[in-house]
């Protein structure tokens, strides 16, 4: 596509209190048409896109409660106790300071529209850990139940739960604030549309707000509607993939959203902020595309963790330009609470990424050199596991996997091993890779959790609502 640089009135960000709207889609990677992906069609995001300050080198975890807890915490998620996915590994330390508590106390209002993951115990929810309006399914998707575990609390609602196509990607059960409720329609028509209703209320009680739409899909299981299968079909596609259908589900909800903000002129004082949590399955129902990287989620290589990060501000921020700088998920903290005029000080852990407002302001600001620690995590009971196809380091230029060197800037795909032409450099990565991974270990404190109760904990609360006032059906207000 092409690009034209839009250049915005030079303004200081600092406790500007914009609303945020915070969309990160699961498990969706680079695919995106923008990005070069030979069938998907994303035209809303793709003018999103073309109008946006882009970070190009932007990282998260290689898997998704990892890179939300990274978010929430502003600090590496082993720092969080969250080191997998599952098997109670999922759950935020609450030794921890969330940002939206801090905005919170800067007087937004928090909203959560979709996946949280982490943690189903009740003081590990959302509405626990500063968010005022919450729309949430359980587990780490709609219809999840850790399989072949007896005893787990990792677990959505009963009547979502379901292998494949049987898990209720259309009219889930659903936990709204403190009520389990029966909702009707597709899962992220559904989260999108509660958002934009909240949004709404918010804008015109006159009330700064976060928004955080945070989508089950296009995570598996693959549950498309009919009428974005149909679309492909119609466009001459023999075999219509499912997980594009659900990409194109996603970019249809996002072009809804930007109109209405645009309608209801939300948007001189909005900042909106597209991104997905890890690479895209590598073994997925679409290995043909990964952005040319050679592998996708779970893994540590650039194909697990570099992820598109499109940021707009109507007049507020430069449109159509590309920031190289060495970013990440842990720099959301201090940026989201530094924009708002939230204390990011008075968080009781101690921040690990940077405020990304000197390049909102000025993207050719100086940016100094950094590290950049992931690991695959799915450690077992013993923290200590750290086998090399498990971790990375990232600098400006290189990412060490192991005991291979990839010398970024020049290969960005990782196709040459350059590890005997550099030891020294695999030295020093190496070092500072376990030096950190020893400082890290004692917040691992998930790795031996059992769980010993006869339900999980969302399963507990759907039975003994359901016995007692039953299951109400519920809609978000109309927009």
């Amino acid at each position: 596509m092409t690009l034209v640089a839009v250049t915005a009135e030079a303004t200081t960000l600092e406790n500007s209190q914009p609303n945020i709207v915070f969309v990160m889609t699961d498990d969706q990677g680079m695919n995106l048409s923008c990005i070069g992906h030979p069938e998907v069609q994303t035209p809303h995001i793709d003018r999103f896109a073309e109008k946006s300050l882009r970070f190009t080198n932007f990282y998260v975890s290689p898997n998704c409660a990892p890179t939300r807890a990274a978010i929430m915490s502003g600090v590496h998620e082993f720092r969080a106790a969250v080191t997998a996915t599952h098997a109670e590994c999922e759950r935020m330390a609450l030794d921890l300071t969330t940002f939206p508590q801090l905005l919170q106390q800067a007087g937004y209002e928090t909203g959560l529209f979709g996946k949280w993951h982490l943690g189903d115990l009740e003081a590990h929810r959302p509405g626990n850990r500063g968010f005022s309006e919450v729309l949430v399914h359980g587990a780490g998707g709609i219809g999840q139940r850790e399989r072949g575990v007896e005893l787990t609390s990792y677990a959505d609602f009963p009547p979502n739960q379901g292998e494949g196509k049987a898990a209720k990607y259309f009219d889930p059960v659903l936990l709204h604030n403190d009520t389990i409720v029966q909702t009707k329609g597709y899962c992220a028509d559904i989260f999108f549309h509660a958002a934009l209703a909240w949004m709404r209320e918010q804008h015109a009680n006159k009330q700064p707000f976060f928004a955080y739409v945070s989508t089950n899909t296009p995570h598996s299981p693959l549950i498309a509607p009919k009428e974005n299968l149909q679309r492909m079909a119609d466009r001459g596609i023999k075999k219509p993939n499912e997980r594009l259908a659900m990409i194109e589900n996603i970019d249809d909800n996002f072009g809804i959203m930007m109109q209405k903000l645009d309608q209801w002129k939300m948007l001189d004082n909005t900042l909106v902020i597209f991104t997905t949590d890890n690479g895209s399955p590598h073994k997925s129902e679409d290995p043909n595309f990964r952005a040319g990287h050679k592998t996708g989620k779970g893994t540590p290589y650039e194909g697990g963790v570099h992820v598109p990060s499109f940021w707009y501000w109507k007049g507020k921020l430069q449109e159509g330009k590309d920031i190289p700088a060495l970013t990440a998920h842990i720099d959301l903290y201090p940026t989201f609470c530094e924009l708002a005029g939230a204390d990011a000080s008075q968080a009781v852990q101690k921040l690990e990424g940077r405020s990304l407002l000197p390049l909102l302001e000025n993207p050719a600001a100086d940016w100094a050199p950094r590290t950049l620690q992931t690991h695959r995590g799915n450690l077992g009971a013993d923290p200590r596991n750290a086998a090399d196809k498990l971790w990375s380091v990232r600098t400006d230029r290189w990412r060490l996997v192991g005991k291979e060197l990839f010398d970024i800037e020049n290969d960005p795909y990782e196709d040459h091993d350059v590890a005997d032409q550099y030891p020294e450099v695999v030295e020093q990565l190496s070092k500072a890779h376990f030096d950190w991974y020893e400082r890290t270990i004692p917040y691992m404190i998930n790795q031996n959790n059992t769980w010993e109760e006869e339900r999980a904990p969302l399963e507990t609360l759907y039975y003994q609502q359901k016995s007692k006032r039953g299951i109400p059906s519920w809609s978000p207000k109309g927009i």
